[in-house]
């Protein structure tokens, strides 16, 4: 058993390095900016108004943030590429001088070409003029520029260069841009007469090391560091471990509510199979099972929150008890706000459990060794709980296994409702916000947790039936 413990968690690895890496591969591919994301949140109205301000704001969150590193440890491609590419900031720009890359394949050349192109554009915002054919000189300049951040075809780059010539010549003070400009078509020539076409069919190896953004985001989050929330700034840990708490809570106490209710009715229900009570049982568990849990949370609300019904309990939007409060005045009111919470997150698996429970016990009570049982004459309350009982928990343990992820992931329609700040709550306004660091950090610890509860079910499997052996020795002799 202690060997295939081990394998089990050497197994686990390679499947966790799949898990985030493609949970990686999702995050950087999510739609929006990260960097504008977090900029934005604190931005109020005349802000980052300066373009060099903007810029070196920019570059300093994409730093802090490892954007400025490559995405893993090692590239594939052909001798095109560009294994610098990811020190470009502007994604719209990067993107351009791959496609660049890959159309002329002189990296070096288009590199000149594109640094001749951001001195011309930084030159030209620094032009100032009291000449209003400059000033519209200046304007037309600007959109011609931008544009050429977005080209790569040599017909197109040519025909607005021409343009970008005429606009300046017409201006004499904007002759002063002229060396500047003269660098940018010196350097575009220099990338049209050096064409390395070749290199694209010659493949390529690039190897980064450990400084990449895979690497810092997996080592991070073994850490506990899961990066800051693009909404406020804080700490993803922060954010989970405030919310952890309320949805470990709710969740594990809705477990034991179902398992020790449910449990006892699913005997009850096998031992006395086709009587009233087993029908009872059935029709009133699977009752509470059709009812959806939003829907009676949102009645239970309404008609016992307060309003124009019953006030038994506080109010979904009332502030919870304080923890300056003295514990005996603390949990009373702790208990009493979660009441109606727990019981809208613990009814609907009654039924199921007590189902699984049912089918497993009715399975056992056929075989033979309760036959041997009864026919010693041992009472039908002893066989059912000291024989047949344990042998028949195998759907509940695999069951359980499920129990995992769903202690961490929380409900997303009760923690909404009833306003707790849990898991749920936090994912949803994560994924309405697109807050992706803490919706991938929810997820890598669902995946973890359903790994760990697929390792705990098999272990007790062990326990609750002894014939059930790991150790391919022991299955070879049993067989």
């Amino acid at each position: 058993m202690l060997n295939y413990i081990l394998k089990r968690l050497l197994y686990f690895i390679p499947t966790l390095f799949a898990i985030s890496l493609i949970t990686f591969i999702i995050s950087i591919n999510a739609p929006g900016d990260p960097v504008e994301a977090i900029l934005n949140s604190g931005a109020t109205e005349g802000q980052r108004t300066d373009k060099m301000a903007q810029e070196n704001a920019y570059n300093q969150v994409r730093h802090n943030l490892g954007l400025d590193l490559p995405l893993f440890y090692f590239s594939f491609g052909n001798l095109t590429d560009c294994d610098s590419l990811y020190r470009i900031s502007n994604p719209a720009h990067r993107s351009n001088l791959e496609r660049m890359a890959y159309t002329y394949g002189n990296w070096p050349r288009i590199s000149a070409w594109y640094s001749s192109l951001r001195k011309l554009d930084s030159r030209l915002d620094d032009f100032s003029s009291g000449d209003s054919s400059a000033t519209v000189g200046k304007s037309d300049a600007k959109y011609l520029i931008n544009g050429l951040y977005g080209l790569y075809d040599s017909c197109s780059i040519r025909t607005t260069i021409l343009q970008l010539s005429d606009r300046i010549s017409k201006s004499e003070a904007m002759k002063s841009l002229l060396p500047e400009f003269s660098e940018l078509k010196t350097s575009f020539a220099s990338v049209l007469g050096d064409r390395q076409i070749y290199k694209r069919y010659i493949p390529s190896f690039h190897w980064y090391g450990l400084k990449n953004q895979y690497h810092r985001w997996l080592s991070g989050f073994v850490v506990g560091d899961f990066g800051i929330s693009y909404q406020d700034k804080r700490p993803v840990s922060s954010i989970i471990r405030s919310a952890v708490g309320w949805t470990l809570s709710l969740s594990l106490a809705s477990m034991i509510i179902s398992y020790l209710i449910a449990i006892p009715l699913g005997v009850i229900s096998a031992a006395r199979k086709g009587s009233r009570k087993d029908k009872t049982i059935t029709s009133g568990l699977f009752m509470l099972y059709s009812l959806p849990n939003f829907w009676i949370a949102t009645l239970l609300v309404i008609f016992l929150c307060g309003g124009d019904w019953l006030a038994w309990f506080p109010s979904p939007g009332a502030d919870w008890p304080s923890a300056s409060l003295p514990f005996q005045e603390w949990l009373p009111q702790m208990v009493w706000r979660l009441v109606l919470p727990l019981f809208c997150w613990t009814y609907g698996s009654l039924a199921f459990v007590s189902r699984q429970m049912r089918g497993g016990l009715l399975n056992v009570l056929g075989q033979d060794f309760i036959r041997t049982a009864r026919a010693k004459g041992l009472e039908e309350r002893k066989v059912i709980w000291q024989h047949a009982f344990r042998n028949s928990l195998l759907p509940i343990i695999t069951l359980f296994a499920s129990v995992f992820p769903l202690a961490i992931a929380g409900s997303f329609v009760i923690e909404f409702i009833f306003s707790i700040p849990g898991m749920g709550k936090i994912s949803l306004e994560a994924i309405t916000a697109r807050n992706y660091p803490v919706l991938f950090t929810v997820m890598m610890f669902t995946a973890l947790l359903t790994l760990s509860g697929n390792l705990v079910s098999d272990i007790l499997y062990a326990f609750a039936d002894p014939r059930i052996s790991f150790d391919s020795k022991s299955s070879n002799k049993s067989k």
